[in-house]
């Protein structure tokens, strides 16, 4: 039995609403990245966690607490997820560190199957971003 722990981006989770379902349905399907696993073994989801945001002074460490707590539950392997591979400029540092930190865990770039290429994805994403939305001061301030 594969034991598997899934690394989301906070920003496409918690500021963009991502559910993590493409990941889950990949996962339970055997598609995108979890197609590397041997048909005949069982794939255990163990936790998913989202990263501590992009980093400021502390680098790598609030990832390195977040992701002690899924080793702490015996995980085979880590995957960073789409998300991770098409936005996060710190991939290549945190997997550096995460490595370096947990020798004994595998950690696999992607989940799901790509629906758009990196490119166009983080442009459309960025989009999300800049639209104009309101916010609690707009409400207290009345404005429409």
């Amino acid at each position: 039995m594969a034991r598997i722990g899934i690394l989301t981006c906070s920003n496409a989770t918690q500021d963009l609403g991502c559910s993590s379902t493409s990941c889950l349905t990949d996962l339970r399907k055997r598609k995108g990245a979890f197609s590397a696993y041997p048909s005949g073994e069982a794939l255990d989801l163990i936790g998913i966690i989202n990263c501590p945001g992009c980093p400021t002074l502390t680098g790598p460490d609030k990832l390195l607490r977040r992701i002690r707590a899924l080793t702490e539950f015996k995980v085979d392997s880590i995957h960073f997820s789409y998300c991770m591979l098409a936005l996060c400029p710190f991939r290549a540092k945190y997997l550096e560190a995460l490595e370096s930190e947990f020798p004994a865990i595998r950690f696999v770039s992607g989940t799901h199957q790509e629906h758009l290429p990196h490119e166009e994805f983080r442009h459309q994403v960025s989009g999300l971003f800049c639209q104009s939305r309101k916010s609690m001061v707009d409400l207290i301030l009345g404005r429409d």
